[in-house]
Parts: C-alpha cells; structure tokens; sequence
C-alpha cells in the first residue's frame, strides 16, 4: 500500500496553485474505508481521518492545523479562511487569500469544485451536491472571490470527479426542487420512465459556472461511481448494500510568495 496520497491536478492550475483532488489511495484506513479516507462523519477511526488529513497537507504543503473544512450541509454557507479562524465551520464552500492556508471539502459521489485566479493570489472551494449547486453555493464561492479582488473573468473553476450521468437517476421530487430554484436546468434532466430522469451533476456544474462569465469552466469527466480503485462513491456503496462510507478530499492552496 502507498504512503504517498495520489492527487489528481487539472494542468492549468498546476502552474499556479498548489492543488489537488485526491483519491482514495495513500493512507491508512483499512476495509470499506481504505485507504485515504479523510471524512469526519464517516464511521472510521478518528485517528485514522487525522493522519490521512495530516498526509494529505503535507503533500499540499502547509501545516496540518492549517488544512481546513468545513461541516458539510449541502447548502450554501461559506466562508473566508485564515490562521486565525482555521478551524471547523458549517458550511460547503471557502475562499482564501492565505498563502499558508488550504482549504478543503470533502466527496462520495457529489461534485468538488476548485477555484483560482489566473495569479493565484485568491482561492476557493466549494461542494456541490444537487441540493449546493441549485441554491447557488458556485455563484457565492465566485462573488466572495470577486470581493477580495478577483475579476470573474479571471478565474479558473474546475469541476472534479463526480458521480457520472448513467449513474445518477433521480427522481420527480428531486428534478422539481431544482427546477423551482432553476429552470434552466431542465436540460440536464434526461427522462428514462415514468417519474424518472439521469442528471447530469457535472455538466449542470460547469454550465452555471460558465453563466458567471469565468474564464475557464472545467470538467474532469471522472466518476465516481464506475471507478472503486480511486474513488469512494455513497451511491455505489448503497446499491450494494453497504451502509459504510469513505470520503475523498480536494484541496486547493494560493501560490506562495517568495
């Protein structure tokens, strides 16, 4: 088993922050949970969630005291990170302008999304589940960037591994709740019987971020779902009766200054 997380990086942002969306390879859980689960409200070991998180920044390069994340609530609550308030907030999205600070949220199958400006010097985070995504959690991560001196246009957002449309079917309760939030997400709603649709989480991800006008809206295009060697997926743990659930974590962290 590696010691070493293994992170995915979207090239662009690699020559300009420090980030990464890590998959469940390099840490030390065992079981259901192996091996870099970094989710607090999973049933592993709080130990273990400690020193995989403890991993994971020192591959990102900053402190592990200084790794934050959020409480996660499928809402739109975020908040501006630093040393002094690096601690565990409700909320499902962040931005930094702290060199020496990552911040983080926390998948099983929803979308992570990491933001940067083209200079680096402004960050965010920000998880989207259906319920994050429709009550606007992208739009407020980019606002909040925009007030600390980023222009939209400027930023870089991508989307990481998600749950895959094939996967994802949903129900007429669901499509309607996002309906009522946004009606322009009925294209991403593909019916297949009576009550019953596919949702195309990422792609609906990467359109509302293009309709903020960012620079770049991307998508890695890998589930989570179909691929159980990197990624922890809720949806296909629960299709197979499991009722134990890891996490992967994506983090991001502004370039550092010389």
């Amino acid at each position: 088993m590696t010691k070493t997380p293994i992170a995915i990086q979207y090239p662009l942002l690699s020559h300009i922050v420090r980030h990464g969306f890590y998959t469940r390879i390099g840490g030390i859980s065992h079981g259901e949970y192996a091996s870099l689960n970094c989710g607090f409200k999973s049933g592993d070991k709080l130990g273990f969630i400690q020193k995989n998180r403890r991993r994971v920044a020192e591959h990102i390069g900053v402190a592990p005291q200084y790794l934050w994340g959020g409480i996660q609530t499928h809402g739109n609550t975020l908040f501006h990170i630093s040393k002094s308030n690096c601690f565990p907030m409700e909320g499902d999205g962040a931005i930094t302008t702290d060199p020496d600070v990552a911040i983080s949220i926390v998948t099983a199958d929803c979308a992570p999304i990491l933001f940067s400006t083209k200079k680096g010097d402004v960050v965010g985070v920000a998880h989207a589940g259906w319920r994050g995504a429709a009550s606007g959690i992208l739009e407020k991560v980019i606002d909040q960037m925009n007030a600390f001196g980023a222009k939209s246009k400027d930023i870089l957002a991508v989307v990481g591994p998600c749950i895959a449309v094939a996967h994802y079917e949903v129900q007429d309760d669901m499509r309607n709740a996002v309906l009522q939030q946004d009606p322009d997400g009925k294209i991403f709603f593909t019916p297949i019987r009576e009550g019953y649709y596919l949702f195309d989480l990422g792609h609906y991800c990467v359109d509302r971020l293009r309709r903020k006008h960012v620079g770049i809206a991307a998508l890695l295009g890998r589930d989570t779902f179909m691929d159980s060697t990197h990624f922890f997926s809720h949806r296909r743990q629960v299709q197979e009766g499991k009722d134990v659930f890891g996490h992967q974590i994506s983090v991001i962290a502004c370039r550092k200054t010389v």
